[in-house]
């Protein structure tokens, strides 16, 4: 079957007919309404830390798509950040700023969110736009321009790292070479982001962790959060290795926790890439099922980073090759059971809030005082 779809460079189609390429399989609506399922927790405060907005054909998942999972799925999604996707760019104009209409565009649909005529959930409250790090010190100018195009809302960049030596796992991309987070010129973009009070967002695979340490460790005074939980491999040639890869994906986020500017997004787990192989099924996983195959990496990057510095992501629509939005968040819910309310507060909501300066959440009620001794 001819690849068609321009988006998807590389991309393939298995013999259940999944469109895959590199990270990203194609989600299917019919089959995902083969099982939904009650929200758990459903009064829970969330913040959703990662989501993207497109246009056809990645297959289409724009504001009405969104809108649509976050209704049906009876969770209490206070509201979401946006995450670069390569969404909306300008037509013309340089080709370094056309990355700005991303964000003019998120910060549109963001005006749509916050009028309240669809509802509470402030959509798109922080933006995370494409960083055109590789610049240098020629970032300065579209850095500027993405503040400028975002306002408020625009809290920091993305420039995608992932990369490996299997064209499977990462289609050729100019903007993604190896190595990238260590070469001069991206570092000197980088630079800019802390003068600027810019966060960072990385997205890169297990096997590149230490890249992120090290820069992390270079760069002590620049927020940085890891996508994905440090995406873990399981596809190509990295598959039937989950055992031994789970290990060195563990000892590589231990490393990383040590650097007090970095924080995790816990997801992404339900991308291809993961090898878990859910999108294959004919009938879409359960949460208890989705909690039992993700739980070993989730409860190691709590345990690593600490409640405070994680927080929890749809990767939607990415992650929705897996499951539908109610049912993801029902695996999350699951998999915390044991938390304390201030660890879930955390986990769901106020990490995510504090990390991207964000003022959705009514302030917690300040501690009873002590009562005087008689």
């Amino acid at each position: 079957m001819p690849n068609d779809r321009p988006e998807l460079r590389g991309s393939r189609v298995s013999g259940q007919g999944v469109v895959t390429s590199g990270s990203y399989a194609a989600y299917r609506d019919d089959w995902l309404k083969l099982h939904q399922e009650p929200a758990i927790e459903p009064e829970l405060p969330i913040i959703d830390a990662h989501h993207h907005i497109w246009e056809a054909p990645r297959p289409r998942y724009m504001f009405e798509e969104l809108h649509r999972d976050l209704s049906e799925s009876g969770h209490r999604v206070a509201a979401t950040v946006f995450v670069d996707c390569r969404s909306m760019y300008r037509k013309d104009g340089p080709a370094q700023m056309q990355c700005v209409g991303e964000v003019e565009f998120a910060n549109g649909v963001a005006a749509m969110g916050a009028s309240g005529v669809y509802g509470d959930t402030r959509i798109c409250a922080g933006i995370v736009g494409f960083g055109s790090l590789h610049l240098g010190s020629r970032a300065r100018p579209v850095l500027e321009a993405l503040m400028q195009a975002g306002g408020s809302r625009l809290k920091g960049v993305r420039h995608i790292s992932a990369w490996d030596v299997d064209p499977q796992l990462a289609p050729p991309h100019p903007d993604r070479p190896p190595r990238l987070l260590s070469q001069p010129a991206f570092r000197e973009g980088f630079a800019l982001l802390s003068e600027l009070g810019l966060r960072f967002d990385a997205f890169l695979y297990q096997t590149q962790i230490h890249e992120l340490t090290d820069l992390a460790r270079t760069f002590p005074d620049t927020p940085i959060v890891l996508d994905h939980a440090g995406t873990p491999l399981g596809i190509a040639s990295y598959s039937g290795r989950r055992s031994e890869l789970f290990i060195a994906w563990h000892q590589a986020i231990k490393d990383l926790a040590a650097c007090p500017n970095v924080s995790i997004k816990l997801g992404g787990l339900g991308m291809i890439v993961g090898g878990f192989g859910f999108h294959e099924r004919d009938h879409p996983p359960t949460s208890q099922e989705l909690a039992q195959a993700w739980e070993p990496y989730i409860h190691a990057c709590i345990e690593a980073f600490g409640t405070q510095r994680c927080m929890f992501e749809s990767n939607f629509p990415p992650d929705r090759a897996t499951c539908s939005y109610g049912v993801i968040w029902n695996a999350f819910k699951r998999m915390t059971f044991g938390a304390s309310a201030e660890e879930k507060s955390d986990l769901f909501a106020r990490s995510a809030e504090r990390f991207y300066g964000l003022k959705v959440l009514p302030e917690p009620a300040p501690s009873a005082a002590p009562l005087p001794a008689t």
